[in-house]
């Protein structure tokens, strides 16, 4: 009887004896992707891996601010232009924005122009700054805000233009880099087949394609974002010339009673709907 459990047991051994051998014999198949490779990257793979995450965040961060603040800019600015141009007098403009303040860049300049002729007719030229005729102190304060506001509007543009011009190579740098690593793994293996070379440069490939997908947003709000600004530039200046025509010549909207209405269409408006 026990010989023949002996029997039975090897028996049963050898039988499963192949199917031990067949599944130790299978590889586990490598796993490779983007996970993989950012794991087994060195200090200078992950430093550029993380300068790309950095400036998409740094990318989209500014995409996202400028473009609320060109939405908000256009809501204010309609509501001010409409404000300004049925107003019946420049002294009903300056109790406005006494009332609820500067947000606009159209209220802005308007605010530092009727300010300017207010301070230069009661002191005059005290200054330096102040020197000349009330007109060129005029001049010289609208000039000084539509400088500021060129500012305003272009600020935060260069670093997505660096981004965009910037982040492709980058990326290219982190693959070259990957590739270079990859040929030298795959020479010090001696192991030269299509798989094991495949599969490494593909993965270096990879930070190619961040390098794409971080500049080419960049570039697009980059492109956007500054046809937005010389369209309103262009406007404010349009706006600028206006407004000094008013202040330099002391005219007023304010009708009398023996005066017809002035028309809506004696006055030039200004489209604030115009986009970017």
């Amino acid at each position: 009887m026990t010989d023949t459990v002996t029997s039975t047991s090897d028996a049963a051994a050898l039988a499963a004896a192949p199917q031990a051998v067949a599944q130790t014999a299978v590889p586990a198949a490598p796993t490779q992707g983007f996970g993989h490779f950012i794991a087994q990257s060195d200090a200078v793979g992950q430093t550029l891996f993380g300068i790309l995450v950095i400036m998409s965040l740094i990318s989209w961060a500014l995409i996202v601010i400028k473009g609320v603040a060109l939405y908000l800019r256009q809501r204010r600015s309609k509501s001010f232009l409409d404000f300004f141009w049925n107003a019946t007098s420049l002294e009903a403009v300056q109790h406005e924005i006494a009332t609820h303040g500067v947000q606009e860049p159209f209220a802005h300049l308007t605010s530092h122009a009727m300010h300017a002729q207010t301070h230069h007719a009661r002191y005059g030229a005290a200054k330096l700054e102040e020197a000349g005729s009330a007109q060129d102190f005029l001049t010289r304060t609208i000039k000084k805000v539509l400088d500021e506001e060129t500012m305003r509007l272009e600020s935060g543009l260069t670093v997505l233009a660096t981004i965009g011009a910037t982040a492709p190579f980058v990326g290219l740098f982190g693959t070259v880099w990957g590739v270079y690593h990859a040929l030298l793994a795959i020479g010090a293996t001696g192991a030269g087949t299509l798989d094991k070379v495949a599969g490494p440069v593909g993965e270096a490939l990879i930070m190619t394609g961040l390098g794409l997908a971080v500049a080419i947003p960049a570039v697009m709000a980059y492109n956007w974002l500054t046809r937005s600004n010389r369209v309103w530039s262009a406007r404010l200046d349009a706006f600028a010339f206006e407004l000094f025509t008013f202040l330099s010549t002391g005219q007023t909207l304010k009708t009398t009673t023996t005066e017809a209405p002035r028309s809506a269409a004696s006055v030039r408006p200004i489209n604030p709907q115009a986009s970017a």
